[in-house]
């Protein structure tokens, strides 16, 4: 099923019945459901590049500080819980790995939340506060000393993630052109995925060779200098005086919006069932040296950030397709991965390598066609749509950490998140089929 995102420009009244006022007939123009006025016309096509990229390297900040825990998991347990991880280091990795539920919690808080209690703000300036909460709490992180006290700040870095992105692919989209939704979606989330290549290796590695307290380090600085970036280069607006916050959580009145929901929610598990695990699998079941875990998420991200561009340009022309071909590609991975990880034989790490890098290709293509389908669910309200499509995406997070921990501690093995991972693919492509199969409903009543 192709997603037409409604081209305002070109049809005054389809935007009044979103929610918004026309466009003029010459500069500014305005950006959908925000009413944002940017002057993309008067920019020029390199300070237009710049903008985006300025987006970006906020998705790159929040791709490090969100991934980053997976890499360190052990150098976390072994710095939070000392005494656990000397005697049992499979628990004490389980339980840091609820400060990954905890930073994913915070998103499924704050994204509707947030989005919704801000929808009248100037956009640019929303973004410019969501940057410094997110330069403290990762200071924050970085200096607490207890596991408690450290999920309390994950928790709290964790809200202004889905504000962050729902408002800068919005922005995005609207600077590349007419017809952009998954592609301004890709642009901002493909920040994410090179955080994967460059961000997670590095602070993997800088909490290896030093203390994890580093790794947060690095992301604040990342805040930082995104902070001025788009304060510099991101055009200003004037916000939405019209937007309050029943307008926004109309959306959540739309049944196919929890059915989109769903579908992140739970599929999307699936593949946090396992990267939430990724470096233990590597080094203790498919036998590799630690110093080679970097080298694993580059290759990770590397796929991401391939499934990303796929997803975003696919994505445009079929949404349902997508998404199809996202979930079947992690299926047939996880069951597999369940059969040659374990497996220990010269050049073994290779296929660890090509698990990963499909598995990252496969991931990645959902989150620009998901995110479009949230939004072609929710006319009028895309913005806390957007949003709402990180908040289920670390719904997925948090479900696919917390469920694999559980499976873990019980003494199953690492390669029991592969499983757990099948069956909550599994579950999300039900959701899907059954969003999907609604949207046919109408087509066949016309028929008949």
């Amino acid at each position: 099923m192709t997603s037409t995102p409604p081209n305002f420009s070109e049809n005054p009244d389809a935007q009044k019945r979103a929610g918004e006022a026309p466009l003029p007939s010459e500069p500014p123009t305005t950006t959908g459901a925000f009413d944002i006025p940017m002057h993309t016309r008067v920019l020029s096509r390199p300070m237009r590049t710049i903008a985006l990229l300025s987006l970006a390297l906020g998705g790159f900040g929040i791709g490090m500080t969100e991934f980053v825990t997976m890499g360190i998991l052990p150098q976390l347990a072994e710095g939070l819980l000392p005494d656990l991880a000397a005697s049992d280091p499979e628990a004490a990795n389980a339980s840091a790995g609820h400060l990954i539920s905890a930073y994913a919690a915070g998103v499924v808080v704050g994204a509707p939340l947030i989005t919704g209690l801000t929808a009248r703000w100037p956009k640019k300036r929303l973004l410019l506060v969501v940057l410094t909460w997110l330069v403290l709490s990762n200071l924050a992180v970085a200096l607490l000393t207890t596991l408690g006290q450290v999920a309390i700040a994950r928790f709290l870095s964790g809200l202004p993630h889905g504000v962050y992105f729902g408002v800068a692919s919005i922005i995005a989209a609207r600077l590349i052109g007419p017809g952009a939704q998954s592609r301004g979606g890709a642009f901002v989330l493909g920040g994410l995925t090179v955080a994967n290549v460059i961000g997670v290796p590095l602070g993997t590695f800088l909490g290896q060779q030093t203390s994890w307290r580093s790794a947060y380090l690095v992301v604040a600085a990342t805040f930082t200098l995104t902070f001025a970036c788009i304060a510099v280069f991101v055009p200003s607006d004037r916000g939405n005086p019209d937007a309050s916050l029943s307008t926004e959580f109309s959306a959540y009145r739309r049944v196919q919006v929890w059915l989109t929901i769903g579908m992140g929610a739970v599929g999307f598990g699936g593949w946090f069932a396992f990267y939430s695990y990724i470096s233990p699998i590597a080094t203790e079941v498919a036998g590799i040296e630690p110093v080679w875990v970097p080298a694993v998420l580059v290759v990770t991200g590397l796929g991401m950030t391939l499934g990303n561009i796929l997803g975003g340009r696919f994505g445009d022309r079929s949404i349902f397709f997508t998404i199809l071909a996202s979930f079947g590609l992690m299926l047939v991975l996880m069951f597999a991965g369940q059969f040659v990880l374990g497996l220990k034989y010269s050049g073994s790490f290779l296929m660890l390598f090509a698990f990963v890098f499909l598995m990252g290709i496969g991931s990645s293509m959902l989150g620009p066609a998901a995110q479009s389908r949230l939004m072609q669910v929710a006319p009028g309200s895309e913005t806390i749509a957007a949003a709402s499509h990180h908040a289920a995406f670390n719904m997925a997070n948090s479900i696919g950490a917390f469920l694999g921990g559980l499976v873990v501690a019980s003494g199953a093995g690492y390669l029991s998140t592969l499983q757990l991972g099948i069956w909550l693919t599994l579950g999300g492509m039900v959701f899907m089929s059954v969003s999907f199969g609604l949207d046919l409903r109408p087509r066949r009543q016309r028929l008949a």
